[in-house]
């Protein structure tokens, strides 16, 4: 019996992984199908609750995820038979009604061995429509495209499993009640809509990079599915330099996760960190999508150029041997392509690496009455840096103590603490 029940837990963790990795190719295969991809989704479940079923009796199949996309296809076409078979009986009653038009069957058969390259692009480009808000495109991407329960998402983002189930469902609705098409979107709508996307990725990323709220500072999780779907429309979009230097960005970024907090979870300092313990063959992987978003031969969007200034922390063996003014010369050019009082501190702290902390806090004061940094507990975190470089320790402890009752992370608003009591 023991044997019985470790083997069926074996198979259902299998059907999980497989889920995980191939629920946005079923997703989108089926969305392609039916135009809908609400409808494409319940379609999908109904392929999982299967596998769920059969597969711990009968073993994995050779090829788990056409075995999905099968009985998804199969589903697919039991509801356009009934549809249109509603529709019949419809019109034979008189009732006034414009059905929808199908493909007969063997064109049917056709579209259902087409290839999904695009379906991927497509149902990204969905998830993400502008029509939502941005918490709901968040959710969606990482339920369609990430695989994640709503559960796994809830505890991501530190919100309720209601919530984010209420914020899928009604993202769903609203993508229905729009009509939003499945389809790639006009040539003149691509930058506006890639940007969408790029946002979604950038905001999973970050939330996992250095997360807003909780117990723990990092989520690596997050951030290694934000730099796979970013690597996968990278593949499906090669011409879109900013989307190389995103996943540049992302990459580089999530070299350092490994040396971002000690072995007790408490937050390191970039300047501080062991370099040794970043992720040289992620640095590669980021430096080299960075040189493809440059051989695209525009100018750097703010994507790319965020990655390029990682890419001089990442190539820099020492933190001595940083080159602080081609950075603050980078933060220069993004606050050209993306105006932000967050870019404007960033640049603070680079111009206080290369030109003196007492620059620096020039540069960080004329951002004090900045509305949009009142309540931003890196700005008092900053100044307190810069202040206790120059001496004036008081006033570090004051702003270091500020910093952390605004901080909503536990393990940040710790270590800001700490740095207040060192103060003294």
């Amino acid at each position: 019996m023991a044997g019985r029940d470790t083997a069926r837990a074996e198979a259902i963790g299998a059907v999980e992984a497989v889920w995980r990795i191939e629920s946005a190719r079923v997703i989108a295969g089926l969305a392609r199908i039916v135009n809908d991809v609400g409808l494409a989704e319940d379609l999908a479940q109904d392929a999982l609750v299967a596998a769920l079923e059969q597969w711990p009796a009968q073993g994995i199949p050779r090829r788990p995820g056409a075995w999905l996309m099968a009985i998804g296809k199969n589903r697919a076409i039991d509801r356009i038979r009934r549809d249109q078979l509603l529709t019949k009986k419809q019109e034979e009653i008189g009732r006034d009604l414009q059905p929808r038009q199908f493909a007969p069957d063997d064109e049917m058969d056709a579209a259902l061995d087409e290839d999904f390259g695009d379906d991927i692009l497509r149902l990204m480009f969905v998830a993400c429509h502008p029509v939502l808000s941005r918490e709901a495109r968040v959710a969606l991407t990482l339920r369609l495209l990430g695989g994640l329960s709503t559960g796994e998402i809830a505890r991501a983002f530190l919100s309720s499993e209601a919530t984010v189930a209420q914020r899928i469902v009604r993202a769903k609705r609203t993508l229905a009640e729009a009509k939003v098409p499945f389809e790639l979107p006009s040539r003149e709508d691509i930058p506006s809509r890639l940007a969408s996307v790029l946002e979604v990725l950038y905001l999973v990323f970050n939330e996992g990079y250095a997360a807003t709220a909780g117990d723990d500072w990092i989520r690596p999780e997050l951030c290694n599915e934000a730099l796979r779907l970013g690597r996968t429309l990278a593949a499906l979009t090669p011409d879109e330099p900013e989307v190389h230097g995103l996943v540049a960005l992302m990459a580089i970024q999530a070299s350092r996760l490994a040396a971002r907090t000690d072995p007790s979870g408490e937050p390191v300092l970039l300047l501080d960190q062991d370099r040794s313990r970043w992720d040289h063959t992620l640095i590669q992987h980021g430096l080299a999508a960075l040189d493809r978003a440059e051989a695209a031969g525009h100018a750097f969007g703010p994507y790319a150029l965020q990655a390029a200034i990682a890419a001089c922390h990442a190539r820099a063996r020492r933190a001595d041997e940083t080159d602080w003014v081609r950075i603050v010369a980078l933060y220069d050019a993004l606050a050209q392509v993306m105006p932000s009082p967050i870019v404007e501190l960033n640049r603070a702290v680079a111009v206080s690496m290369a030109f003196g902390p007492a620059e620096g806090l020039d540069a960080v004061e004329a951002l004090s009455a900045e509305p949009a940094l009142q309540a931003y507990h890196l700005l008092p975190a900053v100044r307190g840096d810069l202040l206790l470089k120059l001496g004036r320790r008081d006033e570090a402890r004051n702003e270091f103590l500020r910093a952390a009752s605004l901080a909503g992370n536990a393990r940040e608003r710790a270590f800001l603490e700490a740095r207040a009591a060192e103060s003294v």
